[in-house]
């Protein structure tokens, strides 16, 4: 019998912008920027945003206003429904419920798995990881269920996930992922990825 397949995808940089440039740009706070494209070390990074919206007095409300404002990149929601016709699809992101949530009702609801933010009168005083390491532990999980997985990502925090898959694709990923990454086939359209995707499932 053949092996039934199922996709794997991280989202911002992938299917959305990302959320935190977009804050970076609304705001005039120039270190939101650092995503982890930049930084490797997911904790680090995100006590490092914790502590600029501490700073600057920023609320949630500023931020899920900046989100409302967003949609996905383009050719995204039409690649993802292609790709679910054929396929499973889940999503799995360093991002978080409140965050996702506007933006995976512009994507048709996809089932995603991401975090969780801690917020108190409006301002986001810590998050909680739905647990470390969640994109390898997904994919590694699917694969024990009896599934061929095949994953695409953009950044450091991707790599895990796309080395545990049956097959992984870096997408729209920067030139220092691309270098330190080589093992992966680095893409840049959607119609690139399609093709990559379910021929590795087929």
């Amino acid at each position: 019998m053949p092996q039934q397949s199922i996709v794997t995808l991280d989202v911002e940089g992938v299917l959305v912008p990302e959320i935190w440039i977009a804050v970076s740009e609304r705001t005039g706070i120039a270190e939101l920027r650092r995503t982890t494209r930049d930084e490797p070390d997911y904790d680090r990074l995100m006590r490092f945003r914790l502590n600029l919206l501490a700073q600057h007095g920023l609320k949630m409300s500023t931020i899920a206003d900046v989100i409302a404002g967003m949609g996905p990149l383009p050719g995204a929601r039409e690649f993802l429904d292609d790709l679910r016709s054929r396929t499973q699809v889940i999503l799995l992101s360093d991002t978080f419920e409140q965050f996702g949530r506007p933006l995976m009702e512009q994507l048709g609801w996809p089932t995603i798995l991401c975090h969780q933010l801690v917020v108190e009168d409006d301002r986001i005083v810590n998050y909680q990881l739905r647990m470390a390491d969640q994109k390898r532990h997904a994919v590694r999980a699917l694969k024990g269920l009896n599934y061929r997985v095949a994953a695409a990502g953009d950044s450091y925090n991707d790599t895990a996930m796309l080395a545990e898959a049956d097959a992984g694709f870096l997408f729209h990923a920067p030139d220092n992922v691309i270098r330190e990454f080589p093992q992966f086939t680095a893409l840049d359209t959607y119609e690139e990825l399609s093709a990559h995707l379910l021929a590795a499932i087929a």
